[in-house]
């Protein structure tokens, strides 16, 4: 069965309704206004978000394990995005988790909102975690310390591709779903950028002229998507920018 389409996603704000790392932040660090002014630096460009996000997580003193205790019991999942999955999963549709989260995070809500056996079937694409198994201390260890970014969305896409070995003479169609800084890297790699409604990376994208369509959840996205993949839209069309 051929592969019609790629799905690219973020993870946090994007298949969850909250940032997982920001609730922290907000809920176990420092805080919700210093937490958004650090966003502002790294929109603006006076901040790389690797080092914004690096004081953000460093402000948390909570063991990880209690971390993950605390975000289970308060991050919820975006209401269509089993659904969608489901789809794509009939269609062969690959759905890529591409995350400057962390992946036992990322595994472990994967695994209580969708389902253990979801957690083997996407992907993730993301930084990992070093922890202290006596304290519960940890930090992150980003997959491209050498990047602005900690985790360069747009070499892990490149990455994926050329180990499935799709070259332009075989890709299938590519999307994204973002919705913040941590995404800026990825914007310009697919051929429809899903960016979330009122968030950074529509502020982002229209400062750069970077074409998206926006979304207010994945009910929206798996319209989109369907239309593209069954019933022959172009995706000219549905580009807002």
């Amino acid at each position: 069965m051929s592969v019609p389409a790629i799905v690219f996603t973020d993870w946090d704000g994007t298949v969850t309704l909250q940032d997982s790392n920001d609730y922290l932040t907000e809920n176990l660090g420092f805080g919700r206004p210093r937490r958004l002014e650090i966003n502002d630096e790294i929109l603006n460009g006076e901040k790389s978000f690797k080092d914004g996000f690096s004081e953000m997580l460093r402000s948390i003193p909570t063991p990880f394990p209690e971390c993950i205790d605390y975000l289970l019991k308060h991050v919820n999942l975006d209401p269509g995005f089993k659904e969608f999955y489901t789809w794509c999963k009939s269609k062969n549709i690959p759905v890529i988790v591409v995350s400057s989260g962390m992946t036992p995070i990322i595994r472990a809500l994967l695994a209580n909102l969708v389902g253990e056996d979801v957690v083997e079937d996407i992907e993730i694409i993301s930084n990992s975690v070093n922890i202290d198994e006596e304290t519960g201390k940890w930090e992150i260890v980003y997959k491209d310390p050498d990047t602005g970014f900690g985790h360069d969305k747009s070499k892990s896409i490149r990455e994926y591709l050329s180990k499935k070995g799709y070259t332009a003479e075989n890709m299938p169609a590519l999307f994204y779903c973002g919705d913040g800084v941590s995404d800026l890297s990825a914007a310009k790699e697919t051929d429809l950028l899903f960016a979330k409604h009122g968030r950074d990376l529509i502020t982002y994208c229209k400062r750069e002229n970077i074409p998206y369509t926006e979304f207010e959840d994945f009910a929206d996205i798996f319209s989109k998507t369907k239309s593209i993949i069954e019933d022959g839209k172009q995706i000219a069309d549905y580009i807002e920018n």
